[in-house]
């Protein structure tokens, strides 16, 4: 069953990265986050602290950055989204994003997948 709680902390999330607000932006995860890259097993951030810092320091001091929701799937505690990204070096770019609820109700865990 969908929870509608989840899917609105995951836009909060995406509204806070549009707006480049690290801080509103970390808060949607939780302390003990896991940021991996799929296929890769080990995170590439792990922990709100190092995931607010990486996102203030290479994500957000790009003026142009936005991420466009082209289309998003809520299945309760996993929600995904396929996001059109423009503004980053290297050009726009398109990503899966599967977020998932933790134990504190925050995002817990999310995968990034990209095209092969």
């Amino acid at each position: 069953m969908p929870d509608p709680d989840f899917a609105a902390l995951v836009q909060r999330q995406l509204d806070a990265y549009n707006t480049r607000d690290a801080a509103a932006f970390a808060a949607c995860f939780s302390a003990d986050v896991r940021c991996q890259r799929h296929p890769d097993e080990a995170p590439f951030l792990q922990g709100r602290e190092a995931l607010r810092t990486f996102y203030a320091r290479e994500r957000f001091v790009h003026a142009g950055l936005h991420a466009r929701l082209l289309h998003r799937i809520d299945l309760g505690r996993r929600v995904l989204d396929h996001e059109h990204v423009v503004g980053l070096p290297g050009g726009e770019r398109e990503v899966v994003a599967v977020y998932e609820q933790g134990a504190d109700g925050l995002i817990g865990r999310v995968w990034f997948i990209a095209p092969a």
